[in-house]
């Protein structure tokens, strides 16, 4: 393994929480960055551009946010996979993994950008854009999809090297992108005076600029495999690490779905609860940047601890993922439930968006402690390649619970976005109930397994 440590992590043994923190620090700061793209371009857009534009801007990346999630969580696949195989020590299949992951996302990037391209209208008009944000939320989604093949280039490459272990070299990614954004976002917005369309271009410019510097960062690394031509093509290891990644992908399509349908409620209700709800989502897309990391550390230090057979470790971590989030999701749940106004402030000068985006933000508050333990429980069920608890609990956590109570909230008299925000949390409640459950089956069946084959 001496070489593997130049460049991966071995989760295997040491101390838990500090292990766990130091990977997930540069994966928070990754996310954090990334996170500050559809920031960056609402922020620029609403000082800027038009006011039409925020609510383009807003629904126009829900469906970017889609996408990439869903590849985001395909990717997930390769990640576990990689960490297993570096947890077995079987080093050599890491190099079949990756060659065949080259030529899947490929394939799946010329898919995406021609669905993008073609019913950019169509997506507009299932979100109910406003009439005064129609067009431009249909200009936001086809320039993205123009260059969504960067957009999966970035998710393809972070994924490889979170399976190592190594989440430094991400966080170098984004951060080099979410520089050029910002650039990117003041030349054509600011400049320019190309509204939504500048936000988009300087999206998928500063993606671009990631990825080629990314590769050529890479090949100056010393890897713990090797990747020959023979192995970039459809091999077996596609179908297992879709196996694992699409009822993730399925999962995470179907919920990112459910807040879809949640914005097309919300912006029947006009443009100004149209955009406070974008201005809040912008300020909650940060909010969950903890749990998402925290989901994503846990996958990778539980599939190498399961890898190596280290079960009990792989279950302390899970016990110490939640405690960590929790602890900081609470300074999270009080800053919006009290001062929700302010991070809205920094987005717009309007002060009836100001207040919309505070209503939501006070009914989905609790959201920051809740889901902590949620993703803590996905992170484990991901680390053991048992994604289907994954994929049923957010399918119906979102089309039993979320979408059914905010509908039903709207048409409540006199409703406001803290109705609607609050279902929010509800569904993370039964999503830890549905976890409970099945995390207590899981270590029950584990333990009968540990019995009989002790007793053979």
């Amino acid at each position: 393994m001496s070489k593997t440590k130049t460049i991966a992590d071995d989760f295997t043994q040491g101390g838990i929480a500090g292990k766990l923190i130091r990977f997930m620090i540069p994966v928070l700061g990754a996310l954090i960055l990334q996170a500050m793209y559809g920031a960056v371009d609402l922020l620029v857009v609403g000082q800027f551009g038009t006011s039409a534009g925020i609510s383009a801007v807003s629904t126009g990346s829900n469906i970017v946010n889609l996408i990439t999630f869903v590849i985001s969580s395909l990717t997930m696949g390769v990640t576990v996979l990689i960490s297993r195989y570096l947890g077995e020590r079987s080093e050599q299949r890491i190099g079949n993994v990756i060659g065949g992951a080259i030529c899947f996302f490929a394939a799946f990037a010329v898919f995406i950008m021609v669905i993008m391209l073609c019913f950019a209208p169509q997506f507009a008009g299932w979100m109910h854009a406003p009439e005064e944000a129609y067009a431009l939320t249909v200009d936001y989604i086809r320039v993205c999809g123009g260059g969504i093949a960067f957009v999966i280039a970035y998710n393809v490459i972070s994924g490889i090297f979170r399976g190592l272990g190594n989440s430094r070299l991400p966080l170098i990614f984004v951060l080099i992108a979410c520089i050029v954004n910002i650039i990117g976002d003041l030349v054509f917005v600011a400049g320019f005076h190309m509204d939504v369309v500048g936000a988009a271009l300087a999206t998928i410019l500063a993606q671009a600029v990631s990825v080629v510097l990314s590769l050529f960062i890479i090949r100056r690394q010393k890897l713990p495999f090797t990747v020959s031509r023979k192995q970039i093509r459809f091999n077996p290891e596609i179908a297992v690490f879709l196996k694992l990644g699409a009822p993730l992908a399925l999962q995470e399509l179907l919920t990112n779905l459910s807040f879809l349908i949640l914005c097309a409620i919300i912006n029947n209700m006009g443009l100004e609860a149209s955009s406070g709800y974008g201005i809040a989502q912008k300020i909650v897309t940060f909010v969950m940047l903890v749990p998402s990391a925290l989901m994503q550390s846990m996958s990778a230090f539980v599939a190498q601890n399961v890898g190596a057979g280290k079960e009990k470790r792989a279950r302390s971590a899970t016990y110490t993922g939640m405690a960590i989030g929790m602890g900081i999701g609470v300074f999270i749940f009080l800053t919006a439930w009290f001062k929700g106004e302010i991070p809205a402030s920094l987005f717009t000068s309007n002060p009836v968006y100001i207040e919309r985006a505070a209503e939501y933000l006070r009914g989905f508050s609790p959201e920051a402690v809740l889901t902590c333990v949620v993703f803590s429980f996905i992170g484990y069920f991901n680390g053991h390649s048992k994604p289907l608890p994954v994929m049923l609990q957010g399918i119906t956590a979102s089309f039993l619970v979320r979408v059914p109570l905010s509908y039903l909230f709207s048409l409540k008299e006199g409703a406001t976005l803290v109705d609607i925000g609050i279902a929010v949390p509800i569904a993370s409640v039964y999503g830890i109930i549905f976890f409970s459950i099945c995390y207590f089956i899981t270590i029950r069946n584990m333990r009968k397994k540990e019995q009989m084959e002790g007793g053979d």
